[in-house]
């Protein structure tokens, strides 16, 4: 190759940083699942302390570890769970899409959605990972409604529907798109 073109072509390295450093997001992720999953044990065996920090946590107004602050708990968990899932699309898609190859064919670790990832199938996945986790914060606000202004819970509501309309808008222009026009007109 020519050296501009070359150069262009290697540039692709320099994103290479950034999935390194969405590794390090990770594993903060996982420092906070297992630091919050603690407290709730704790918690749940008496501890004061870490009962203040659970219902601080949650913005509960109780006093006490009932099951609706558990529900917000688990609920915090299973948020932090699904960003993080997110991120191993981030970074393995990417990868695989925009640097370099990781050979992984045959391998019995192998993602499922990794054999035929590529920009627009990772579009529709990120998209559908981020519904999931407005999802999880939306049930997280009306299971706490009593305690936040209206106003709060219709911008949570408007949010999530602008995140759905989003998702179906991106869905169906990469239908589009790959379809060809000559399908299009085929199935008209």
């Amino acid at each position: 190759m020519r050296p501009i073109p070359n150069l262009i072509f290697a540039s692709r390295w320099l994103q290479l940083p950034l999935y390194l450093g969405l590794i390090a997001a990770q594993a903060v992720y996982v420092w906070l699942f297992w630091q919050e999953l603690y407290y709730l044990i704790v918690a749940a065996f008496g501890n004061e302390d870490a009962l203040h920090h659970v219902l601080d946590a949650v913005g509960a107004e109780s006093e006490a570890l009932t099951e609706t602050v558990i529900m917000l708990v688990v609920l915090g968990l299973i948020d932090v769970v699904m960003i993080s899932n997110l991120l191993i699309m981030v970074i393995v898609g990417g990868y695989e899409t925009f640097v370099s190859r990781m050979n992984l064919e045959g391998h019995p670790d192998q993602p499922e959605w990794l054999s035929h990832v590529n920009a627009s199938v990772l579009k529709v996945k990120l998209a559908t990972a981020i519904i999931g986790i407005s999802s999880i914060h939306l049930l997280k606000t009306f299971i706490n409604a009593d305690s936040l202004l209206d106003r709060v819970i219709y911008a949570q509501v408007g949010i999530h529907l602008t995140f759905l309309v989003s998702a179906l808008a991106i869905a169906a222009s990469d239908r589009l798109i790959y379809r060809g026009p000559a399908q299009t007109k085929e199935h008209a």
